[in-house]
C-alpha cells in the first residue's frame, strides 16, 4: 500500500489557495502595525459632542459663502466635496478674497479627522481650530469673527439650529461654536478605501500590483513617515532630507514649520501630508506645482528616501496609492437661512 499518493489537480488548487492566503496574512502582518483601518463610527472629539443638530448646522455653515467678508467664498470653495475635497481648480494655490492667490496648496478636508493637527505647518490643533483660521485671514474669506456671529444673529433660522445643537448654552450663537459646528460636519467626511477592506481581511481588495506596491512602499522607507490611518498627518518632517528639491518645488520663501515655532532645526519642515485619496487631490506638495503623481512619487523617493525607483516600481507604488481612493459620504447641499435687513453686507473688494 502505497504511503504517499501523487497530488491531484484539485489537491494542487486548494495548496495553491492555501499558500496564497498564509502570504495575504504574512503581509498583513507584516504592515499591521503601520496602518490601521479607518473606523465604522464617527470619530470622537475632544470637548465636543457629534450630534444630528450639530453635523447638520455645520454642513450648512461649511457651505455658506456669507461666512467671507466678500460673500463669495465659503469652505467648499477651497475643499470642494466633489472633487476630493481641495479645490481642484487647476493652479497651485487656492484664490482668496479679492483674487488673491493663497500660499499654499489647499489640503483635503477629507479624512482631516484623523490628522494629529491641521495645516501644512501644523499651526491648527484641531478642525475647530482650523475652520477659525481661512475666515479671518486676509487672503481667505477676510471677515472678523464679529461680523461672522452679527450674520449668524440676523438669521432666526441659524439661531434656532444653534440651540438645537449646543442646547445647554444660554447664548450659543459664538464664533467658538461655529467652529465646533463645521468640526462635528468635517468628522463625517471620512473616506472607506479597498485598503481599509483589505486590512480588515478582504483579499481581493488589492490587486497583485497594488499588494506589490504596498511592498515596496514600506519597504523602501515611504511608511516611516506616511502611516497610520491617515498614511500621514501625523509628523513632521524637512522636504528635502536627502537631497533638497529645487525652488520650484520648495519655494525658498516659505519655510513651514519654522513660521510656528521660529526654531531653526524648523525651517523647511512640514506635516507629512496624508496620502488617502491622493490619487483624486492633485496638484501635490504644499507648492502645488507638481500635478502627476508618478512625478510625485519620484520625487518624494529621491529627496527623502535617496531611492532611484525604477518605471516598474513606481507604477506599483502608484497603483498602491489608488486602493487608498475611498467612497465619499453622499454629500447633501444644504438650504442655508434666508438674510434679513440686520444681515450685514458684503464688504471688502471683490475684485482688485
Amino acid at each position: 500500500m502505497a504511503l504517499f499518493r501523487p497530488l491531484t489537480a484539485s489537491s494542487l488548487a486548494v495548496l495553491a489557495m492555501t499558500t496564497a492566503a498564509f502570504a495575504q496574512d504574512d503581509l498583513r502582518a507584516d504592515v499591521g502595525d503601520l496602518f490601521e483601518p479607518v473606523p465604522s463610527t464617527i470619530p470622537a472629539l475632544e470637548n465636543n459632542p457629534v450630534t444630528p443638530e450639530k453635523i447638520d448646522l455645520g454642513r450648512a455653515l461649511f457651505f455658506d459663502p456669507r461666512v467671507s467678508a466678500s460673500g463669495v467664498f465659503s469652505c467648499n470653495s477651497c475643499h470642494n466635496l466633489a472633487t476630493g475635497g481641495d479645490d481642484n481648480m487647476m493652479m497651485p494655490t487656492s484664490i482668496g478674497h479679492g483674487w488673491q492667490k493663497g500660499p499654499r496648496n489647499s489640503p483635503t478636508v477629507l479624512n482631516a479627522i484623523f490628522n494629529d493637527a491641521q495645516f501644512w505647518d501644523g499651526r491648527a490643533s484641531d478642525l475647530a481650530a482650523q475652520a477659525k483660521g481661512p475666515v479671518q485671514a486676509g487672503v481667505e474669506m477676510a471677515n472678523t469673527p464679529e461680523n461672522v456671529v452679527a450674520m449668524l444673529n440676523s438669521m432666526p433660522q441659524y439661531m434656532e439650529w444653534f440651540n438645537a445643537s449646543f442646547p445647554d448654552e444660554e447664548d450659543p450663537v459664538t464664533f467658538d461654536n461655529f467652529a465646533k459646528a463645521i468640526e462635528a460636519y468635517e468628522a463625517t467626511l471620512v473616506t472607506p478605501a479597498p485598503f481599509d477592506a483589505w486590512l480588515n481581511g478582504v483579499d481581493d481588495a488589492l490587486t497583485d500590483q497594488q499588494k506589490e506596491g504596498l511592498k515596496l512602499f514600506v519597504g523602501a522607507g515611504c511608511a516611516s513617515c506616511h502611516n497610520g490611518v491617515n498614511l500621514g498627518g501625523n509628523g513632521y518632517y524637512p522636504f528635502g532630507l536627502i537631497e533638497k528639491p529645487g525652488a520650484d518645488i520648495l519655494p525658498e520663501g516659505d519655510k513651514g514649520r519654522y513660521a510656528v515655532t521660529e526654531t531653526a532645526d524648523d525651517e523647511y519642515v512640514f506635516r507629512a501630508a496624508p496620502l488617502r485619496n491622493i490619487a483624486v487631490t492633485a496638484p501635490y506638495f504644499h507648492s502645488g506645482v507638481v500635478w502627476d503623481l508618478r512625478t510625485a512619487v519620484q520625487i518624494m523617493a529621491e529627496s527623502q528616501l535617496g531611492a532611484d525607483l525604477s518605471e516598474d516600481e513606481v507604477t506599483a507604488i502608484t497603483a498602491f496609492l489608488d486602493s487608498l481612493t475611498g467612497e465619499v459620504p453622499e454629500v447633501v447641499y444644504p438650504i442655508l437661512p434666508a438674510e434679513t435687513a440686520s444681515t450685514p453686507r458684503p464688504t471688502g473688494a471683490v475684485m482688485e
